[in-house]
């Protein structure tokens, strides 16, 4: 007797086909530009897409110092750090940020849309924020991602 098994397909590392996407930030808004790659870093995009594993893709952006902020929050929005030590605490604008280091407005957003684990620590290091045109993984021949296509 000829039965029929289905049977659901999980990928793992070993399967997982890891792409190089390229985005330029020029322009673009930062919760959506962020949605939209935190959603390729984690691999939803794909079909195969398992959530305990690293199925996603690396992303290269380029130009985080063209990037554009709507309404206040250029000014308004305050990222806070602390130290640990009494009277550790800081506090700092994206326009401040922007000055000092423009990659990590880019890096913190995206950040804040992975998961709080180690899969999204993982996740993360396969982003690669530049400032400029100009990035160091020709050899990787990123392909460029329109953010319009996703979602």
């Amino acid at each position: 007797m000829k039965t029929l098994k289905y049977r659901t397909l999980s990928a793992n590392k070993e399967t997982v086909n890891k792409q190089w996407f390229v985005v330029d930030a020029e322009g673009e808004v930062l919760g959506r530009l962020a949605s939209k790659v935190a959603f390729v870093l984690r691999g939803k995009h794909k079909p195969d897409f398992t959530p305990h594993v690293d199925c996603g893709d690396n992303v290269i952006i380029i130009n985080a110092e063209k990037i554009r902020l709507t309404g206040n929050k250029l000014t308004d929005k305050v990222y806070i750090s602390h130290s640990g030590y009494p009277g550790g605490q800081k506090a700092i604008t994206p326009a401040q940020m922007l000055v000092k280091h423009p990659g990590r407005v880019i890096e913190k957003a995206v950040k804040g849309m992975l998961p709080k684990n180690r899969l999204g620590s993982e996740l993360f290091r396969n982003l690669y924020v530049y400032v400029g045109n100009e990035h160091k993984h020709e050899a990787q021949q990123p392909a460029k991602l329109d953010l319009n296509t996703i979602k």
